[in-house]
């Protein structure tokens, strides 16, 4: 190939890299039911191979006698303050200073809240997360688009959901999503156990309740599951960590008064996590 022919389809490389940035939504921090201007990272500018993105939904009210009181600053959820906000940005900053300790991919600092109803965005964005999705209400719109989401190649994580009823409400939303896919167990022998740690022996991380109650669960989610989706080429498409609270994990890292082993455990499995959906 020519010198001249190599630099013309360099130039239409990098053209169409540059399109795909300009069409993401930029990066905006909400205010969180934890936090309000939380420190920001002096690179959060700086472009990356791998970026947390933290979905945004409308929450169910009336999941353990909640109602709308309990969300700070109104009800609208696309404003921030809502459930999907939980241990946001702190934990989400954690989990990528971590990975990028922890592995040779270059994580951006700061993470990038995604709403299913804004256009194309969720697909630039082939790692998502929800947290306390025991309390999130998709639309049937929202469903469909993260159904497409996923068929395209995307991968997505939940977490910190606890209890019968909290599992209801999570797969009333996730069967839309997925009406003709079961949710099972994630077996050991399974590929994303064991992509950078071997992950055999895991065990019940717990939120940060744990410091007060010395309890592992919450409501009656004693024995933890690690569940998921898997598409119709055996790829796992949806991780769904149930009764456990991998988010506080990350978000109470460098807490001395939460046990260091279920910080460990958690990062340890998103990064497994990640580098499953970034291989596979």
């Amino acid at each position: 190939m020519g010198l001249r022919k190599t630099l013309l389809l360099l130039f239409a490389g990098l053209l169409a890299l540059g399109g795909m940035f300009a069409f993401q939504n930029p990066w905006r921090e909400y205010p969180g039911r934890e936090y309000e201007n939380f420190p920001i990272p002096p690179d959060w500018q700086d472009k990356s191979e791998w970026v947390f993105a933290r979905l945004m939904y409308p929450p169910m009210d009336g999941v353990h006698g909640r109602g709308r009181g309990w969300r700070r600053g109104g009800s609208d959820w696309t404003q921030g303050y809502s459930s999907w906000t939980t241990d946001y940005p702190r934990s989400d900053r954690h989990f990528s200073e971590a990975l990028r300790r922890l592995t040779r991919v270059h994580g951006r600092s700061v993470e990038q809240s995604v709403n299913l109803d804004d256009g194309n965005e969720v697909f630039y964005w082939p790692w998502l997360y929800a947290v306390e999705v025991g309390h999130w209400n998709l639309t049937d719109k929202q469903a469909k688009k993260l159904r497409e989401y996923l068929d395209r190649g995307g991968f997505f994580m939940c977490d910190d959901f606890h209890g019968t009823e909290e599992w209801e409400v999570f797969a009333a939303s996730m069967n839309r999503v997925f009406p003709d896919r079961p949710i099972v167990e994630i077996e050991n022998p399974e590929q994303i156990f064991h992509t950078i740690y071997d992950l055999d022996d895991r065990y019940q991380v717990p939120g940060a309740q744990f410091i007060r109650s010395g309890r592992t669960y919450e409501y009656d989610g004693v024995v933890p599951h690690w569940r998921g989706i898997y598409d119709e080429k055996g790829r796992l498409v949806v991780a769904i960590c149930f009764d456990m609270d991998l988010g506080d994990s990350w978000e109470h890292a460098d807490n001395p008064q939460y046990p260091e082993k279920y910080s460990a455990l958690g990062i340890r499995i998103g990064v497994n996590y990640v580098i499953y959906a970034m291989t596979h």
